[in-house]
C-alpha cells in the first residue's frame, strides 16, 4: 500500500475512533484545533480516498465513479437523510479495482474488504459489496460464500446505488441503462464472464432502476 494512502487511513482512524467525536448523519469525524471543530463530513472523505485511490492509477475509473456520484446528487431526494451514504457510496463503488487493493480479483468484495479495514460504516461497506447485483457475479465466480457476511439491503439506497452506476458510462457521462448493458457485453465480448453477468442481472437491474424512477416520481422529480 502506497505511503499517502497510508497515512490518509492512519487520519480517518483517528478521526473514526476518538472518543470525544461528535456523531450525527454524515459525519465521519472532528477534531479540535485551537477552539476551533473542523468536521471531515463522509462525503468529504469519501471523495478524497476515492480520488487518492483511482486518479492516479485508474484515471478513466475515476472519471466514471465521479460521474456515478453527480447521478447520486440527483438522485438524492429519493433516499431523504441517507443522501450523504448513496453519495458515498456512489464515489467509494469502484475502489476494488485499485491494484493495491486486489484480494480476490472480483472489485466489489475487494473494495468492501478494503473498507472494512479501514473502519467505514457498515451500511457504506455493505452498498460497496452489493452494488449492482454482485452477488449474480460472485455465484458465476464461486465465491458467493464470500459476500455471506455483506448484507444486501434491498431498499431505496442500494436501488439508487445500482441506477447511478446503471445509467453512467465508463467515462462519467449519462446514459441510458439499455445503452450501458450493450457497452459492457460489447467490451467484454460473447464468452466472457462479465458478459454472462450482465444478462443474467439484467432484469434485477432494470427493476432496481424502475423502483428509483417510481420513487422520483412519488416526489415530484421525475
Amino acid at each position: 500500500m502506497s505511503g499517502p494512502l497510508r497515512a490518509a487511513l492512519k487520519t480517518y482512524r483517528k478521526f473514526e475512533h476518538a472518543s470525544w467525536l461528535p456523531t450525527g448523519p454524515g459525519v465521519v469525524g472532528s477534531i479540535d484545533v485551537g477552539g476551533y471543530c473542523l468536521c471531515m463530513s463522509l462525503i468529504a472523505w469519501a471523495y478524497e480516498l476515492s480520488e487518492l485511490i483511482l486518479a492516479g492509477t485508474l484515471p478513466r475509473r475515476w472519471m466514471h465513479v465521479q460521474g456515478v456520484a453527480r447521478k447520486a446528487q440527483v438522485l438524492a431526494g429519493v433516499v431523504g437523510d441517507d443522501a450523504p451514504l448513496l453519495e458515498a457510496a456512489a464515489i467509494l463503488h469502484d475502489v476494488g479495482y485499485a491494484p493495491d487493493l486486489v484480494r480476490t480479483g472480483f472489485h466489489p468484495l475487494d473494495g468492501a474488504y478494503f473498507l472494512r479495514s479501514v473502519d467505514a460504516p457498515k451500511r457504506l461497506v455493505h452498498l460497496v459489496a452489493h452494488h449492482s447485483c454482485a452477488i449474480r457475479e460472485a455465484r458465476l465466480r464461486g465465491i458467493a460464500d464470500k459476500l455471506v457476511p455483506f448484507q444486501d439491503e434491498e431498499g431505496p439506497v442500494r436501488d439508487a446505488l445500482w441506477t447511478c452506476d446503471l445509467t453512467t458510462t465508463p467515462d462519467g457521462e449519462p446514459t441510458e441503462f439499455r445503452d450501458r448493458v450493450e457497452e459492457i457485453k460489447q467490451r467484454y465480448g460473447p464468452r466472457n464472464l462479465v458478459t454472462n453477468f450482465i444478462e443474467e442481472a439484467t432484469p434485477d437491474l432494470s427493476a432496481a432502476i424502475g423502483r428509483t424512477h417510481t420513487r422520483l416520481r412519488q416526489i415530484g422529480l421525475s
